[in-house]
Formats: structure tokens, sequence, C-alpha cells
């Protein structure tokens, strides 16, 4: 079976790429959107996340907020800031964050591939976002936010992406967040074919971000194919638009915690609950962990090391890949026994606060009455993802923070 195609991409105008290309729509809540849209009338947000030109009593999942971004996004092409390939290709989508580049190649993948677990998930998804996604795409005919996948790496592959950036790129800026977006489109046939060829012969591929995004494609799918008596399976409602990044490219940030109280105990009864199984050292820096299996912990304005002893240890399967991580030991040791969170997913105690934020956010949102603690952690391993779901098991949430994001808007599948 197929993994990935190529597709006519609907795109932005060169010199419009940069006022288009947008963060994706799950990063902003309404009013940060609404204050980077309002002075853009190109930002691609009035497409992703068209919440932002209804008036605020008009809720987000309401249907006119889903006919107002196909509105905008037929408004868009009519217009010309957006226009169709003539031709299917692919293209190539590099991302530069500080010292760090990635380099992906977009195409449309198979939802056929992805019931089949051959697009692997490491997450479970929330109905409400789920649903939120899936009448989006249908009302706008469109998916407009790629899912982010990543396989391992091949150095074929690698050769035949080296091809392309060694040509003029089609997109080349820089965002509002200092980040790098260069693009590429594919015009020689014979490249995109290869390309296809050694993308089709991997294995697997894995998602990385966007199994929301993924699982509505699935839903957006079914529900075509249930109303097409023609179905062939080549209609473009049988693919997600995507961009696939070698594993060994990939960025993992750590996706931290706070907590709101610290179960009725003071922090000095707290650390000494957690000596059992840590090794607690009290530090004048912030206390960011360096590897596996060690934490930060915040409270009282006062930052402390905590390392899994030798106890602890013998108390971890390192032969379950979801148990051994570290969102998993800091659930299973700490949260659940001390602080009575038994889902982190629902536990109005827990909130998360992604790693690009800095650990200086931690401080911040505890100087207040809110939240009383923090923990830092050490970013997931992009191998421990693959193992998860090469093991057909789910991460605990909020495992993986990855950055940078991709831009919105850029590149467009129809489903037409």
């Amino acid at each position: 079976m197929k993994l990935i195609r190529s597709f006519r991409g609907i795109r932005p105008l060169a010199q419009l790429a940069a006022k288009v290309a947008s963060h994706p729509y799950d990063v902003l809540n309404r009013e940060e959107a609404y204050e980077l849209a309002k002075d853009n009338a190109y930002s691609f947000l009035h497409i992703n996340k068209p919440e932002v030109d209804m008036p605020v009593e008009v809720d987000v999942y309401h249907p006119s907020v889903y006919a107002k971004g196909r509105e905008n996004l037929d408004r868009f092409i009519r217009e010309g800031t957006l226009k169709q390939d003539d031709v299917a290709t692919l293209y190539v989508y590099k991302q530069v964050m500080g010292d760090h580049q990635q380099i992906g190649l977009v195409a449309v993948a198979s939802v056929d591939a992805y019931d089949q677990d051959l697009i692997k998930k490491h997450e479970f998804t929330r109905p409400v976002k789920e649903d939120d996604r899936v009448n989006h795409m249908d009302a706008l005919d469109a998916q407009v936010g790629p899912v982010f996948l990543t396989y391992k790496a091949q150095a074929a592959i690698d050769t035949l992406i080296e091809k392309v950036i060694g040509g003029d790129p089609e997109y080349d800026f820089e965002a509002d967040d200092a980040t790098r977006h260069v693009f590429w489109v594919i015009r020689d046939e014979d490249l995109v074919s290869s390309i296809e060829g050694e993308v089709n012969a991997l294995e697997c591929l894995y998602v990385a971000d966007g199994h929301h995004r993924s699982a509505a494609a699935s839903r957006v799918k079914k529900m075509r194919q249930d109303t097409n008596s023609n179905h062939t399976g080549e209609e473009h409602y049988n693919y997600f638009l995507t961009v696939l990044f070698p594993h060994n490219q990939m960025q993992i940030l750590d996706y931290n915690r706070l907590v709101a109280s610290l179960n009725g105990h003071t922090v000095n009864e707290f650390l000494g609950a957690l000596a059992e199984d840590f090794d607690i050292e009290l530090v004048e820096e912030q206390a960011k962990p360096s590897k596996a299996r060690e934490f930060g912990f915040y409270a009282g304005q006062q930052w402390y090391r905590l390392t899994a002893n030798s106890n602890l240890l013998d108390k971890i399967d390192d032969s379950d890949p979801v148990a051994s991580l570290d969102v998993s030991i800091l659930q299973d040791f700490v949260f659940a026994p001390l602080l009575n969170i038994v889902d982190q997913r629902t536990d109005k105690n827990v909130d998360f606060v992604g790693g690009i934020r800095g650990l200086a956010e931690l401080e911040r949102r505890t100087a207040g009455d809110e939240w009383q603690a923090a923990f830092a952690l050490y970013p997931t391993s992009i191998e421990s993802l693959m193992d998860i779901a090469d093991a057909g098991e789910v991460m605990p949430p909020k495992s993986t923070w990855f950055e940078p994001k991709l831009k919105s808007g850029l590149v467009i599948h129809s489903l037409k």
C-alpha cells in the first residue's frame, strides 16, 4: 500500500507568503489569534481560526464559524492570494530555529494506511477537538493544517531531498517568532517519482503532532465514501495533508507541569515524602533537568533537583516503553500517590506548560494564588515515541512538545 502521493497544492503568491503564513490553529487562543489577524487581511488565521472574524459571543464551534472559514478561503482564492498548482507535485519545507534546522517533505498521506496502522499513532484524541477538525475540514472541503509525521531516517531519501534544496526556493522568510521558513516546489517529475518510491518503500510512518487532524481526515473520508456510490479510492478525500521529517532531525522540548495544590502538604512535608524515591538537592539556579529521570521542582520561590534513587529505579519496568517514560514516572510515583491526581487529562489540579516558554514561565505562573508548585521534565525522546507507537501503546497526555511548529497556509490540500 502506498503511504503518500503528490498533489496539486493551493499556495500563496510568493510575495504574500510571509503575510499569509500563520501559527497552527491550536497554539493560540481566540484573543491571541484576533490580535495577530486584525491588522493583517492576508493572515491564514482568517481561514484556520475563522472565529477571529466573528462576534465574540459566537461559540467557536458554531456552524457559522466553519462557514466563515469557507467564505474566507473562497475569497482568498478568488482574489488571487492563493492559487492552485497546475500539476501534482511534492514540496520541501525547511525550518530553522536558532541552531536547529529540520527539512521535511510535503505530501498527502493515505487515510487507508492510517486506518491500517501503517501510519502509527501514540496519543488518544479528545472528541470535542476531533469534531472541530471534522467540521472545519468538511465545511472548507480542504485540509489547511498539515499533520506532522516522522519516519526512520533513510540515506536515500536524504540524498533526494538534498537535490531539491540545491535549487532556488519558492518562499524564504523569517516569521515573527524568529523562525525561518524555506519552501521549495519540486518541478522535476522524475525526482517526484523517485521520492515517492523511496517513501512508499518505508515500513511505516509515525504521527508526531496532529492526531486530531489525522483522525478527523479518517472520519471525513468515511463520510464522503458512504455518500459516493462511485467511490474508487483515488478521490482526494482518501488522503490528508502532511509534512514528513526524518526522525534524526526532530526536536522535542520538555512539557512541564503546574499543580494547584500539594494535596494538603506543606512544601517541607512534600519534600519529605519525595525523599523515599528521590535524591533531593536545593539549587540556587533553575533546576532544568539534564538527563532522563531527573526532575525540577519549584515551590515557595525555590528550585529543587529531584533525581530518581535506587529505590525508585528498582520499581520502574524498563521493558515497558510507556511506564519507563519520565512523564509516567512522575504520574505513578508522585502525582497519583502524593497529590491524588489520577487522570491528568481531566484533573483541574494540573496544567501544562510547553518547554518553548522556559522555566521562567513556571516561576511566573506560581507567583500568584492559582498554582502552588511546578515540575520541570526532561524531554521525551523521538525513539521512545516510535517504540510506543510500534508497541501499539499510547503515551500519557502532554508527553511531547515539538518545535519549531509548522506554519499553516503555505500549502492547502483540496478535497475536490
